[in-house]
């Protein structure tokens, strides 16, 4: 496997726990504005997502841009797949159809 993709691999799984600790935060109730905005789950979420950015641009060196959106679509599966383990929130049958059609479509990419 080419070490650009496991890169880009990488770059897709930060991004979505990042989106994780957004998630975490929105659940939360705060006693004002500011807070809801600034507090550390909203701060580390975009500091991961800015490092996310930072490593899938260098993926980019060593892969054409086709793949590479192929690789980002990975987070489709990614973020239901993470909210289901680490919030017991379950997946929708609508969600599991558009998981389905992105491995499908994946698996017809890579082919």
């Amino acid at each position: 496997m080419n070490k650009y993709v496991l890169v880009k691999v990488i770059s897709v799984l930060i991004g979505a726990f990042s989106q994780l600790l957004l998630k975490k935060s929105a659940m939360k109730k705060y006693e004002n504005w500011i807070r809801e905005y600034l507090n550390v789950y909203v701060i580390s979420a975009y500091g991961l997502f800015f490092i996310s950015t930072f490593i899938g641009v260098y993926a980019l060196k060593g892969m054409s841009i086709s793949f590479s959106t192929i690789i980002e679509s990975l987070s489709y599966i990614l973020v239901p797949s993470l909210t289901y383990l680490f919030f017991k929130e379950k997946v929708s049958r609508r969600q599991m159809f558009g998981i389905a059609i992105v491995l499908v479509g994946i698996i017809i990419y890579t082919l």
